[in-house]
């Protein structure tokens, strides 16, 4: 996935009311019953329908590595969807979102003004909309560039314009180099 899209997720986890399935069995006994059959659990996850049916019936434990992360992420992205779904709305209606961030930052203005890139930390509480646009373009699938040029925007109305009372005349916001990015609903 993405950085910005992998931190939305974590955000949006943070919301869960009762934790995911640890371990393998408990893991594929949901995914099945989730999915309606082993076969097609066994497609999403590339392996035998067989190997399914040992996971779900404790004959094996411990899968390799690679397997483990592909189960782990099928169940986190499948677990407590209204939960999910009611934490998203809130954020994008109410709450909205706070993003903590270490990165590049600049910003493109008129001559004579110091528009330097350089490393910034920040944590801002970001409003619904952008809470929204970022959840929206999220599930339209959009890619890390254009999450991150969401977030841009956000920041840059936010942080640099504080709320269109000054620096009327910014034209646009880079942020790049991210080294450090978690958002919180």
């Amino acid at each position: 996935m993405s950085l910005i899209g992998d931190g939305l997720d974590k955000a949006v986890q943070k919301a869960f009311t009762r934790p995911a399935p640890k371990n393998a069995g408990p893991q594929m006994r949901y995914l099945v019953k989730q999915l309606g059959g082993t076969k097609a659990v066994a497609q999403m996850l590339r392996v035998s329908q067989r190997t399914v049916e040992r996971y779900v019936k404790d004959q094996i434990k411990k899968p390799r590595p690679d397997l483990a992360a592909r189960i782990e992420g099928e169940v986190k992205k499948r677990w407590q969807p209204q939960i999910r779904a009611k934490a998203k709305a809130k954020a994008a209606t109410t709450g909205g979102i706070v993003i903590d961030t270490r990165a590049r930052m600049g910003y493109t203005a008129p001559i004579g003004s110091t528009d330097q890139n350089r490393i910034r930390h920040l944590t801002i509480a970001l409003p619904p909309v952008y809470a929204a646009r970022l959840f929206d373009a999220q599930a339209a699938g959009a890619s890390d560039t254009q999450l991150q040029e969401i977030a841009a925007e956000a920041l840059k109305e936010v942080y640099f314009q504080d709320g269109r009372r000054r620096a009327g005349s910014l034209d646009e916001v880079r942020f790049t180099d991210i080294e450090h990015l978690e958002f919180d609903l």
